[in-house]
């Protein structure tokens, strides 16, 4: 008998010897079930497709399923044919030193509330953008991303940020990740913020750059620092990583003079959520062709999106144009057309005015409930950092003492680029990623857990 492959169904991927019997059968399809190959629910195929794809005869598959039935691995049902039962699958065992549990409470940086993600007007935004795209926005695309999207960026971003973009110089990237690996790729060696994020230094350095700290205090980064050696710069200007200070003017205007040879890259993660003060533009805005501007819709909207941009001078456009080309042709361009249609329509506006009130609320009842504490970086953003007093207790005490109670916080230590027992010792509480009705809670348990360290 013929088999229609283009009809087939599940594809089982049985590997089984020749002249296999019934019970070779019967092993493979309980592996692939317990293993999870085969979810629950998967439909198999019928006994005689199954028989003539394996070269074996009917009656044993038939003999094979009715043994899996019975041990509770199949559901047959007249008319509706056999599918694979809900059985827990084998899971992996947790490594020494490891835990599996999911704290009770999590106050760790990095997250927006994912809660409040605007799905409705998401949904409202992908209708309307993808009734008026035609047919070739599912094809391959241009690497600098939809046309639509960098248009309604450049509009966006000179009004809300500052940024002097046009649409030509927008090259939309999957997330802020990308668009740093792309511009490391471009300058050897790169200085970062110390304290900075240390994954976006792994990030560096898999570009194989080499990464110089420099060092950041209660005025931001240290930029006079910068030398003729270094070929780049990340900087959080508006709201830096961790520590939550914003870059003073005088050392915006000597990163631009020192950039007249090198470039800054401009890490806007936070820059549309500010509370006690004017906005601060961005530093793009004082040297557009020697500042590539990074923006992310992971902390607006969400992460899972994976929709970022890079504002970049003229000379950088072609090679990072290139390099994306090479890396993953563009990226996904639904998200791109729905964004686009978000932002001139201003529904996206609406839903950053939002979630802007939203945190504010937030960032005050974290300053009512840590009134004895310091508490730093609370001017702008969605984290703030709980400096300790060099008389302890000590961050990793803190910490585990979080830990026990169910509490997960960010640690200040991983972030310095050497280890130090010197270092300011301190936590850093992101309020962004709770829900609104565990919030509170959390805000409590941290207060009871800096009492109890203490």
């Amino acid at each position: 008998m013929a088999v229609d492959w283009a009809d087939f169904g599940v594809d089982l991927h049985l590997d089984l010897p020749a002249g296999a019997r019934r019970t070779s059968l019967e092993h493979a399809v309980r592996s692939a079930i317990r293993s999870g190959r085969l979810a629950p629910g998967s439909r198999l195929p019928a006994t005689r497709t199954l028989a003539a794809s394996l070269g074996v005869a009917r009656g044993t598959v038939a003999a094979a399923y009715d043994q899996l039935v019975a041990e509770g691995y199949l559901t047959a049902r007249t008319g509706s044919g056999t599918t694979v039962a809900r059985v827990p699958s084998a899971a992996p065992a947790p490594t020494a030193g490891t835990s599996t549990a999911a704290p009770r409470f999590d106050l760790r940086p990095g997250s927006p509330d994912v809660a409040a993600f605007p799905t409705a007007a998401w949904l409202r935004a992908t209708r309307r953008a993808l009734a008026h795209s035609p047919a070739a926005v599912y094809d391959y695309g241009d690497p600098r991303g939809r046309p639509e999207l960098r248009a309604a960026l450049a509009e966006y971003l000179g009004r809300a940020r500052g940024v002097l973009a046009h649409p030509d110089r927008i090259v939309v990237t999957s997330g802020y990740v990308q668009a740093l690996s792309l511009l490391a790729g471009l300058h050897p060696v790169v200085a970062m913020e110390d304290p900075g994020l240390p994954f976006h230094r792994a990030v560096v350095h898999r570009a194989d750059a080499r990464v110089v700290p420099l060092s950041v205090d209660s005025r931001g980064a240290r930029t006079s620092l910068l030398s003729s050696t270094v070929d780049a710069v990340v900087l959080t200007p508006a709201h830096q990583f961790p520590t939550g200070v914003t870059l003073e003017p005088s050392r915006r205007r000597a990163v631009v003079a020192w950039a007249r040879d090198a470039l800054v890259v401009e890490d806007d993660y936070d820059g549309e959520f500010r509370y006690d003060r004017q906005p601060v533009g961005a530093v793009q805005g004082m040297a557009p062709e020697h500042v590539a501007y990074v923006g992310t819709a992971a902390k607006t909207l969400g992460p899972g999106l994976r929709l970022g941009w890079v504002v970049l001078p003229e000379r950088l456009v072609e090679p990072v144009v290139e390099a994306k080309r090479h890396l993953d042709v563009h990226t996904e361009v639904i998200g791109q057309l729905t964004l686009a249609e978000m932002i001139t329509s201003h529904a996206y506006d609406r839903h950053v005015r939002a979630a802007r009130t939203r945190y504010r609320a937030r960032r005050d009842l974290l300053l009512a409930r840590l009134r004895d504490a310091s508490v730093g970086g609370i001017a702008a953003g969605l984290h703030a950092l709980v400096s300790l007093p060099p008389g302890g207790p000590r961050e990793a005490d803190v910490l585990a003492e979080a830990a026990r109670r169910g509490l997960a916080l960010g640690d200040l230590a991983s972030h310095w680029h050497a280890a130090d027992d010197d270092h300011p010792q301190g936590v850093i509480v992101g309020y962004g990623t709770p829900g609104e009705a565990s919030y509170p809670a959390a805000l409590d348990v941290l207060a009871r857990t800096l009492r109890s360290a203490a």
